[in-house]
């Protein structure tokens, strides 16, 4: 069987699968999965073309990564056909470990383990089935491999994964800002001393990437309209844990009724078996049901998140005050005739922070004609050490609307 298709894609166009592994993970029902997890979860509220999934961002990332391998081995640099399939199948694979709605429900089913640590538990067990043909690709995402920018290109600040989210999230949204020249970047990476660069003339886009990243942040992944929308989304989940936990009787999916029931805090066959037939599609259906349920917090989340009536929000660059909240919670158990407990449901908070760049040892390095590399942030007049790497951070309030 011919194993190399070629997949039409919307962003980058004629996608060919680059080996025969890549098509059977394809294939895989754990991978497949992600053709029914939105990668920008609720973002649809405020961008209505915001409907692409896990799975394209996958596939077009993997499309760039073949691009870049190709590029860093007509340079010169010593990757071998093993290595280049295993780090295919590595990014790939680097969004294996979402659930429903991605980032949104992330600390929901799981108690202090990231996507990232939840992927590599399945990629081993992919491993397992496979006869140990993911064991590099293993080594590559867990950064134990000696050849260090092959993890990079999987997980850095210049990464595969960030130069496709920009250009697919930026399509579909309409949002021009993050209409980056990947291909550009690409054409200028390089490899020096083991570490991953760009060469100079590269330099114009790489500062165009971190301007783009940075409005894309705040203009789509935290926006106020679909940060509410995806608050909400949070407090139903828990809602729900709350009532079933206190032997309340709601409707789920057997699946999706585990979770309600346990948080684990590490992960086991068991649950993960679990935990990978869930997508978008339990959460969907369960709150369809959850509208109508007799608990009118329940069903006051489920239906504003259906019918799009979702919190109201406010955005400070100070913590809300004490005083404050306390007076929004009486104001909603008055209205509502709730407990304080309860009130708490309709109520969110939380504080979130984006940066240009980060400092470390996977930074971005510039390459010059003499062999020196530099820092981007000593390398570019557009931007100075400070201004990269400070930390923005917005504090988000909402409610219940109504009151």
């Amino acid at each position: 069987m011919n194993k190399r298709k070629i997949v039409n894609d919307p962003v980058f166009g004629f996608i060919t699968i680059p080996c025969d592994l890549i098509y059977d993970l394809m294939q895989h029902p754990m991978v497949h999965r992600l053709t029914r997890i939105k990668q920008l979860g609720l973002t649809c509220y405020v961008y209505p073309g915001a409907q692409h999934t896990r799975f394209q961002h996958s596939l077009g990332a993997l499309f760039l990564m073949t691009e870049a391998i190709k590029t860093l081995q007509n340079k010169g640099n010593d990757i071998t056909p093993e290595e280049a399939e295993a780090v295919y199948a590595a990014i790939f694979l680097h969004d294996v470990g979402h659930g429903p709605f991605s980032h949104t429900l992330e600390d929901f089913f799981y108690k202090d383990i990231s996507h990232e640590d939840i992927g590599i538990s399945i990629i081993e067990k992919l491993n397992e089935e496979l006869g140990g043909k993911l064991s590099l690709t293993i080594s590559i995402l867990k950064n134990t491999y000696h050849k260090k920018f092959l993890h990079e290109l999987v997980s850095g600040q210049l990464d595969m994964d960030r130069l496709d989210y920009l250009r697919r999230d930026s399509f579909f949204t309409g949002v021009s800002e993050g209409n980056i020249g990947s291909a550009r970047i690409i054409k200028m990476l390089n490899i020096k001393d083991g570490k991953l660069v760009v060469e100079a003339k590269g330099i114009y886009s790489i500062e165009n990437f971190l301007m783009s990243r940075r409005l894309m942040y705040w203009q789509v992944y935290l926006h106020k309209t679909a940060f509410a929308a995806e608050l909400m989304l949070c407090k139903t989940l828990e809602r729900a844990r709350y009532l079933v936990q206190k032997g309340e009787n709601i409707f789920a999916s057997d699946n999706l009724m585990y979770f309600l029931k346990n948080q684990p805090d590490r992960v086991t066959t068991e649950n993960l078996s679990i935990f990978t037939t869930l997508d978008d599609t339990d959460i969907w259906v369960s709150m369809k049901a959850w509208a109508n349920h007799s608990d009118k917090v329940l069903s006051a989340l489920s239906s504003g998140i259906i019918n799009r009536n979702i919190f109201k929000l406010e955005i400070s660059n100070d913590p809300i005050k004490d005083e404050d909240l306390n007076n929004k919670l009486q104001e909603i158990q008055m209205k509502w005739n709730l407990s304080r407990e309860d009130a708490e449901f309709l109520i969110a908070q939380k504080m979130v922070s984006n940066h240009l760049y980060s400092r470390g040892e996977m930074g971005i390095d510039i390459l010059y004609g003499d062999g020196s590399t530099k820092s981007i942030s000593q390398a570019s007049d557009m931007f100075n050490l400070d201004l990269l790497s400070k930390k923005v951070s917005k504090f988000y309030f909402c409610y219940v609307r109504g009151l």
